[in-house]
């Protein structure tokens, strides 16, 4: 099963189903139409479901703390990476309540979102995520947990963590075929 969003193959060998998720185009099956966010691709396989948000960033040094010159550097970059961080976070529960409204949460749900950082950025990155989706912890009221996992990788460690699952980035002509289409 394939899937094109944001510039990128994704195949998924053993899914059930699989679709771009934020669907823009209203005449199609997968279009919400509700104005809230929607992750770019929803998976389901027999155990789960997999929700995947994708972001190319062109330079993703506006987010990287780490190499920050001045205190008004790093202070412009924390909150570039705090905006991210929240937006990629509504990403994922708004996908979940549209899914809940949907009936569509009975599995397990991970979500794993593919960017362009390098690995100490990604890794920054999942570990915020995961205090502030809350992966793995519910209240004690809760009856299932929101998110079971949260992963932030790149390309390479994506193929290298899930070789069943491969994804390719589209060549610029063809992307722009498939956003004209």
């Amino acid at each position: 099963m394939k899937v094109r969003a944001d510039g990128f193959d994704f195949c998924f060998t053993d899914a059930i189903d699989a679709f771009v998720f934020d669907e823009k185009d209203s005449a199609k099956q997968t279009y919400h139409g509700a104005p809230m966010k929607g992750v770019d691709i929803v998976a389901e396989f027999n155990e789960a479901y997999v929700y995947i948000e994708v972001k190319d960033y062109d330079d993703p040094t506006i987010y990287d703390l780490a190499n920050a010159a001045t205190e008004e550097e790093r202070q412009a970059r924390q909150d570039s990476f705090r905006w991210l961080k929240n937006y990629l976070k509504y990403k994922f529960r708004d996908s979940y309540l549209y899914r809940h409204a949907e009936q569509k949460v009975e599995k397990p749900v991970h979500y794993i979102c593919l960017m362009t950082f390098d690995n100490a950025l990604n890794s920054r990155m999942q570990k915020s995520l995961k205090q502030e989706l809350p992966v793995g912890k519910a209240s004690p009221r809760w009856v299932q947990v929101l998110a079971t996992s949260c992963q932030v990788m790149n390309l390479q460690k994506w193929n290298e963590n899930f070789p069943k699952w491969p994804v390719t980035r589209v060549p610029a002509a063809a992307a722009n075929e498939g956003a004209a289409a």
